[in-house]
């Protein structure tokens, strides 16, 4: 009788040890989102563990949810919630969730750098995907003392903006953003690079200044080795009319000078805009770069082709593509067919 009494109650205590088991694993180790799809949450310097809950609530199964508050009442989180982006995957269950968020093991985002024309367009379009401000990001860009802690100024800092895709976590601090911003341009400007640019007596600055005009000029990314190829010769023509060099006499800059991208044309009284951006009145490059260049832009230029051009106009077909010219003749004559053209489409 005893034995079976004994047998009876280890049967017993195994079924309490199961079913305590299987509730633990059902309330902290089952999904605790129960979505196929990863959710995000994203916690910000003004959260604390209310706001932080009524993040979570929604997304979450109950259970798990009740499972979360009570780690989280037993531990630090409930007085101090780390910022970032943590990800919520569907085989997470509370106690993951928990561990990440205790212990600020968020995941990185893919930040798209993109290749844009002022520095208020960066700020605004990095601003969107980071916990910072694009206010913050803008003054920064825009504040010579900040700039020189990188090596650039107001003026040039836009080549230090390589766009691409980078892995970066969404509550970095304007100084960590520009300090990796730096990192990857000085990764990208390898030795082959850096090799292509001496060869061609510029530096990735100069590169960089005129690749942004060569992104002006045209979408056609096979066509810019042409283009650059083009602005190259008049950098470097030196004769007795151009001693120090044939102005650039390139079209975007005067767009940069009056601050109008929207300009389909340019007309004659345009090109005496006080400017040291006009590369009708002023040889050489421009202060800095018109634009953030984009690589293809860059590797143009790296990988120019070299030719006699001196002249180019862009065809009256409106393909993108541009006609180019040897002499100033020739390129009158192109200049005419495509002015023709603008008329015809009442383009002004």
């Amino acid at each position: 009788m005893t034995h079976q009494l004994g047998k009876r109650h280890l049967i017993l205590a195994t079924v309490c040890v199961l079913a305590l088991i299987g509730l633990t694993y059902f309330y902290f180790f089952t999904s605790f989102t129960g979505k196929s799809a990863t959710e995000y949450v994203y916690v910000d310097k003004d959260d604390n563990f209310d706001s932080l809950s009524a993040k979570l609530k929604p997304i979450s199964e109950t259970h798990c949810f009740q499972a979360f508050n009570i780690l989280a009442r037993h531990s630090n989180l409930i007085h101090h919630v780390r910022t970032g982006r943590y990800a919520l995957k569907p085989s997470m269950g509370a106690f993951v969730v928990f561990r990440h968020l205790k212990n600020g093991m968020q995941d990185p985002l893919n930040l798209v750098v993109p290749s844009v024309r002022t520095m208020q367009d960066m700020a605004g379009a990095l601003g969107k995907k980071l916990m910072i401000d694009s206010i913050q990001i803008e003054k920064a860009l825009t504040d010579e003392a900040e700039c020189q802690k990188y090596g650039y100024d107001t003026a040039t800092i836009a080549a230090m903006f390589v766009p691409n895709t980078y892995d970066i976590y969404w509550d970095t601090t304007t100084d960590g953003l520009l300090q990796r911003i730096k990192k990857e341009c000085d990764k990208f400007w390898d030795e082959e690079r850096l090799k292509k640019a001496k060869s061609l007596n510029l530096n990735p600055l100069q590169v960089c200044t005129l690749a942004s005009i060569v992104d002006e000029e045209t979408a056609n990314d096979a066509e810019k080795p042409m283009i650059a190829g083009m602005y190259y010769n008049r950098l470097m023509l030196r004769d007795k009319k151009y001693p120090q060099g044939m102005p650039l006499q390139a079209d975007p800059t005067i767009k940069f000078a009056l601050k109008d991208f929207a300009l389909k044309r340019i007309y004659q009284n345009m090109l005496f805009i006080k400017s040291p951006y006009n590369t009708y009145t002023n040889p050489g490059l421009p202060p800095g770069p018109i634009r953030v260049a984009s690589i293809a832009g860059i590797d143009a230029v790296l990988n120019m082709v070299h030719h006699h051009y001196l002249y180019m106009c862009a065809k009256p077909d409106f393909s993108g593509t541009h006609d180019f010219a040897v002499t100033y003749e020739e390129h009158m004559a192109n200049a005419k067919r495509y002015a023709v053209a603008l008329n015809q489409r009442g383009i002004k």
